[in-house]
């Protein structure tokens, strides 16, 4: 079982910045996608950016502009740089990956993102 580790999260002021690392346990050539997802209180998960195998690029509508999604297949990690950060970016956001094989799901233990204005 591929385990995904989330590390970067932290405090920040309103149009600060910060960059999330996903690293994973194994090959990230295994899965077909993996992404960020977060989790504000009360909300539900939703899909903030993703990267294929292909390296398609998917973005939320909300952080298209300020947040990039990039991966460095030596590292087996993958990154989220948040740019212009905003208080409705506060969450706890979460490393996901989709196998290639039978479409299983990984996921990280969450990393607490939290903007102050």
């Amino acid at each position: 079982q591929v385990q995904l580790v989330e590390s970067g999260g932290g405090l920040v002021q309103a149009g600060g910045s910060l960059r999330l690392s996903c690293a994973s346990s194994g090959s990230i050539f295994v899965f077909y996608a993996m992404g960020w997802y977060r989790q504000a209180p009360g909300k539900q998960r939703e899909l903030v950016a993703n990267v294929t195998s292909g390296a398609n690029r998917n973005y939320a509508d909300s952080v298209k502009g300020r947040f990039t999604i990039s991966r460095d297949a030596a590292k087996n990690t993958v990154y989220l740089r948040m740019n212009s950060l905003k208080p409705e970016d506060t969450a706890v956001y979460y490393c996901a990956a989709r196998r290639s094989t039978n479409g299983s799901w990984s996921w990280g233990q969450g990393t607490q993102v939290t903007v102050s204005s």
